[in-house]
């Protein structure tokens, strides 16, 4: 008996080696309070996918106004600004939602908790859903970034996707805090990089000195009329700007005591700069005449009329570029934080498989990452990482949630606050117009596949 165990664990050995190479030396429940995370690993953990979206959101919104008539492009700022308008309610609104919920503020708990099962379940399935096209969409849209300046990288999209995917995964198997050091400084990076071309194509614009975007490849353009359906539909396509916001309230016990404040301070400074930054490249596309292209990104064209070639800015789109590519695949780690913990809570209430519950040798829900991998490396697959294809099933799932949510918020302030109170009328609206959004994006998009 104990030859055999002998064998046994000799042939153990070299699995555990590997184990240990790959994801490091095992950690006890009761260094948890370590893992815990300051609110500057915090953001770019957690944030990641809503501040990266200002690589493609107006893009996607560009592409639906092209195809009704490229004349009508400077409607582009005008929806800009709307969707910004929509972030800023959604980010204030969910800032009373995590100092509320300390330990988890998602649409799932707190749906749970003021709405009920089935609400509770219908916003849990849809968060699911959103986290993993969330790393479809982000790892595509990178790599499209890098394909946009190295075109004879276009074949090898699919297998970038896949491998880009596969680092995430190691990274986070690793644990919460070892993936945060990893992707603090490229999303902090590339937060400087696109203020920067922002700051430079405004004061060129401003200055009488701004170089006309060059387009390579245009996506063919309409002769139609631009109509309040077409005009919907470029809102709901660009309202992908606001996907990742709820993470921080799905992942409020992750952040340092105390969760509640430190979680909706993050919350506040992820609002302020995805806007500004989300206005600014909306602004530069207009004005420098960006258009949509099969083979260059809007973001690219945009930096390389701002940064000229041979001028002694011109290193500076190559950082864009880069940072871009970055930032955009890592943003998916903001769904390796999101889809395992909401899975977790799904399997403690005995609604998934128990052994999502299961944490790993670094404390992160292993089985809940590997599952997400699997079903995003399998949509990247089949809709060969191309951005566009996917943007279309994209937004529903997490306007979805983000209604529930508020909705069951103004619940919980009537029954838990008896005297009169801003908060319920901050939530309702944030609920009234998170839910439009979701019947205009299930209205336009609905054809497509949504």
């Amino acid at each position: 008996m104990s030859a055999q165990r002998e064998t046994d664990e000799n042939v153990l050995e070299p699995t555990r080696r590997l184990r240990r190479v790959v994801i490091g030396r095992p950690m006890r429940t009761g260094q948890m309070e370590e893992t815990l995370l300051p609110k500057f690993l915090a953001l770019p953990i957690f944030a990641s996918d809503p501040l990266s979206s200002v690589a493609y959101a107006t893009e996607s919104a560009m592409v639906v106004i092209v195809a009704a008539g490229a004349s009508s492009l400077h409607l582009v700022f005008p929806i800009s600004i709307a969707i910004s308008v929509l972030l800023a309610i959604v980010v204030v609104s969910y800032t009373q939602t995590v100092r509320a919920y300390e330990t988890s503020g998602g649409a799932y708990i707190v749906a749970r908790e003021n709405l009920g099962t089935i609400p509770s379940l219908v916003g849990g399935a849809a968060l699911l859903t959103d986290y993993v096209l969330t790393v479809a969409v982000s790892i595509s849209a990178g790599i499209f970034a890098i394909t946009s300046f190295v075109p004879s990288l276009e074949n090898h999209r699919v297998a970038l996707s896949l491998a880009a995917l596969a680092l995430i995964v190691f990274a986070n198997l690793r644990g919460v805090r070892e993936s945060g050091m990893l992707f603090a400084a490229p999303t902090y990076l590339f937060v400087l990089s696109i203020g920067a071309l922002v700051v430079a194509g405004l004061v060129e614009i401003a200055t009488g000195h701004a170089h006309r975007a060059v387009v390579p490849n245009p996506l063919p353009a309409g002769t139609g009329v631009v109509t309040l359906f077409v005009l919907l539909k470029a809102f709901s396509s660009g309202s992908t700007a606001l996907t990742g916001v709820e993470a921080i309230a799905n992942g409020v016990n992750a952040f340092r005591k105390p969760h509640g404040r430190n979680a909706a301070e993050t919350l506040a400074v992820l609002g302020v700069i995805a806007v500004t930054l989300f206005l600014g490249v909306s602004y530069l596309s207009v004005h420098l005449h960006a258009q949509p292209s099969s083979t260059d990104s809007v973001v690219s064209q945009i930096a390389r009329a701002v940064f000229q070639p041979g001028s002694a800015g011109s290193f500076m789109y190559y950082a864009v570029q880069g940072l871009t590519l970055l930032v955009l695949v890592l943003a998916a780690n903001t769904s390796f934080q999101g889809f395992p913990r909401l899975s977790a809570l799904l399997a403690h209430d005995r609604f998934a498989p128990r052994q999502f519950t299961n944490l790993g040798d670094r404390l992160v829900f292993s089985n809940g990452m590997l599952v997400l991998a699997t079903i995003a490396g399998l949509l990247l697959w089949i809709y060969k990482a191309n951005t566009n294809n996917l943007i279309h099933l994209y937004v529903v799932g997490v306007f979805t949630a983000f209604t529930l949510s508020q909705a069951g918020m103004v619940r919980y302030w009537l029954r838990t606050d008896r005297r009169f109170s801003w908060k319920p009328l901050v939530n309702g609206l944030g609920a009234a117009a998170t839910g439009l959004v979701t019947c205009i994006v299930i209205y336009t998009k609905f054809t497509e596949g949504a």
